[in-house]
């Protein structure tokens, strides 16, 4: 078996000499790996194939994860890693087959981040009793193909700017070269898949057999209030925040810190409480009926805030969509009609045909929610222009620092704000509809943006590689379509076994989904009015003070970031989720300071927290299948992997695995060549 990237030995040399005739290059910018002249099979049906599988795949863990952490993970460089696993078994497989199957991968999780941030809001505020199919496929599948849509003419103009880096975008690009080798591959995928091993394994042993307890956590009264520590045993939590790095997680712990240390005890010692409850039910109440309120504060501010911060890059992406455009052959156009394979956009005919067709069913879902046709219109002019404008900003933050960065939440919180209010002087306060209607607007505004960072990041590695940009834009909406047909289902199985948003008697810990829960109280408080606007503005307080110090050690000459946000989703979670983040960060430093290079705890120790985070969410979807089936099969019983009701062994087996873990990723970081 051998690798062959190109069609014939006489092109395989013009790349290698990168001798060109009709060299696509931009000034200021290397020459792609492929060049612009080159022709090989791109857009193939196993790539097709591949990109559907792996987008519905890690579609599936992005929105486990992010119920239940508050947060997804790019999946490009796991993505690109298994795709050049499999497609080097096959004869003529090259680097920009592999391009287009992480392409489609990543289109599927960037969807589920969206999609996870906004539509189980219709759930949590009963508007929705279960997750309607169609309804929630045609949300996702509108706001994700806006996304790709919006940023498509924006390509030449930010992708080919060479003060935008795209981190993520060339860091993907950089592993797509480095599986050119004759065994990276296998060495890749080998941590990949142990990391996805030992994540399924452990989350089989808490939540499908029940050996052990979720979490390691305590408290204990404290004259008239409660203090509370634990940390949860996911592998899933610790590689987050492996991923996310040392400051990050340090930052979102530090949030934690001040909700659960400092603002819970002063709330219970000076609010009436429960005195028979027992000392960690008592702090989860009033977590749940005070403090998650001021993180809602910090989220809100947080949010405007980040938006505030882009509003340069904003006006920046606009007035770029409308320069001129001049092509690498010196003459100005449309990038659509371009000659040179490197430089051809979707036509625009197409674009608009599309785009008229999510109008058209836009209509058809918003009129299933209100039934007055004037306020349909409002919603759906509200929808485009707020997903042009905020798929623009996702696109420029995903150039400046990366889409893993952008500011989906601040931007799914303004367009609530915005909506909400638009839609409270259109329906009046206390209408029933007018929550879902604000919400579904921002679940096709959060997808959109989602997708547009997303889309000029994948954009970016292609430009790189020299692929085809309309092949990779016909990509990204395979894998959109493919995570919007399997994203409901995933829903249904989540709630079905462990239960969303808030705790109930059948799921007494469900999937936390803390942006959704955000995003519910917030529309429900613009109309109801019954937001506790005291915690809430207690809440902003924070956040404006912690910014207030961010910018004045900044201006001092100091090297501090504090991300707003972070803190304010470490005040909204449970303490136990930002502590096991926090582990994941702690390895990242250690093994960083400890002789290991930047690329080193992002090799192998990047791609076993993937797997970890991948393994561990897909069991989480595999055990919740027979609990959805037993109305069909009932011999299947509720839970038949449950070996015992109650934990016999506590919480010990899993701080010893996690011990384990935190071992075996260390020395994978440092070993990574």
């Amino acid at each position: 078996m051998r690798d062959c990237w190109f069609e014939d030995r006489e092109h395989d040399q013009q790349m290698n000499t990168g001798s060109s005739p009709a060299q696509s290059t931009v000034q200021g910018l290397p020459p792609p790996i492929v060049p612009s002249h080159v022709h090989v099979r791109e857009l193939t049906v196993r790539s097709v194939l591949l990109g559907i599988l792996l987008s519905a795949l890690l579609a599936g863990a992005n929105a486990y994860l992010g119920l239940f952490a508050g947060m997804t993970v790019s999946a490009s460089i796991p993505a690109a890693v298994v795709s050049m696993a499999i497609l080097r078994w096959f004869r003529q497989a090259n680097i920009l087959e592999n391009n287009l199957v992480q392409t489609a991968a990543s289109s599927g999780e960037a969807l589920a981040a969206g999609v996870i941030f906004t539509v189980p809001a219709l759930l949590i505020l009963g508007s929705w009793d279960h997750f309607d199919y169609w309804r929630t496929v045609t949300v996702s599948l509108i706001g994700g193909v806006l996304g790709v849509l919006f940023t498509i003419p924006l390509r030449r103009a930010l992708v080919q700017d060479p003060s935008l880096r795209f981190p993520e975008g060339v860091a993907t690009a950089e592993v797509l070269k480095a599986g050119m080798g004759p065994d990276s591959g296998t060495r890749n995928l080998s941590a990949l898949v142990g990391g996805a091993l030992f994540g399924g394994a452990m989350k089989m042993g808490e939540s499908g057999f029940r050996f052990w307890t979720e979490s390691l956590e305590g408290a204990a009264h404290l004259g008239r209030t409660v203090v509370y520590g634990g940390v949860n045993l996911s592998p899933a939590l610790m590689a987050v925040g492996f991923i996310i790095q040392f400051r990050t997680a340090a930052v979102m712990f530090a949030g934690g810190v001040l909700g659960w240390l400092i603002l819970l005890p002063l709330e219970g010692w000076y609010a009436p409480v429960a005195s028979d409850q027992d000392a960690i039910s008592l702090a989860r109440s009033i977590w749940s009926d005070r403090i998650r309120y001021v993180g809602i504060g910090a989220m809100l501010v947080g949010g405007l805030w980040t938006l505030l911060q882009v509003r340069e890059a904003l006006v920046s992406s606009l007035l770029r969509l409308f320069r001129p455009r001049t092509h690498p052959s010196g003459h100005i156009g449309n990038s659509f009609a371009s000659s040179v394979r490197t430089d051809r956009d979707t036509p625009g005919v197409v674009l608009l045909v599309i785009f008229g067709g999510c109008v058209f069913a836009t209509l058809l879902v918003y009129q299933t929610v209100v039934m007055q046709e004037g306020t349909v219109w409002l919603m759906t002019i509200l929808m485009v222009v707020a997903a042009f404008l905020f798929s623009s900003v996702a696109g420029y933050m995903a150039g400046l620092v990366g889409s893993s960065s952008n500011p989906v939440s601040g931007v799914t919180i303004a367009t609530i704000m915005l909506t909400a209010g638009l839609l409270l002087m259109a329906m009046g306060a206390g209408n029933p509809a007018g929550p879902a209607a604000a919400l579904l607007i921002a679940a096709v505004v959060c997808c959109a943006a989602a997708m547009g960072g997303d889309n000029l990041q994948d954009l970016k590695t292609g430009q790189i590689v020299g692929a085809t940009p309309w092949k990779q834009q016909i990509m990204q909406l395979v894998g959109v379509g493919a995570g919007a047909v399997m994203l409901p289902p995933i829903l249904s199985l989540l709630h079905a076994k462990y239960g969303i948003g808030l705790p109930t008697p059948g799921h007494p810990h469900p999937l936390s989904a803390p942006q959704a829960t955000l995003m519910a109280n917030l529309s429900k408080g613009i109309f109801m009015g019954d937001l506790p606007w005291d915690l809430v503005g207690l809440g902003g307080v924070l956040a404006g003070g912690i910014i207030a110090v961010e910018r004045r050690l900044s201006r001092s000459g100091r090297d501090v970031r504090i991300p707003i946000l972070a803190v304010a989703l470490g005040i909204y979670l449970p303490l136990k989720l930002s502590a096991a983040v926090m582990l994941g960060g702690l390895v990242q430093h250690l093994a960083a300071r400890r002789g290991s290079t930047v690329q080193s705890a992002h090799g192998n120790g990047l791609l076993m927290a993937a797997g970890l985070i991948t393994g561990e969410a897909l069991m989480g979807i595999f055990l919740a299948i027979p609990i959805a089936l037993t109305p069909i099969w009932p011999s299947l019983g509720t839970d038949p992997f449950r070996v015992f009701e109650a934990s016999p062994l506590g919480p010990w087996p899993g701080v010893l695995l996690m011990a384990v873990l935190v071992g075996w990723i260390y020395r994978s970081s440092r070993e990574y060549a």
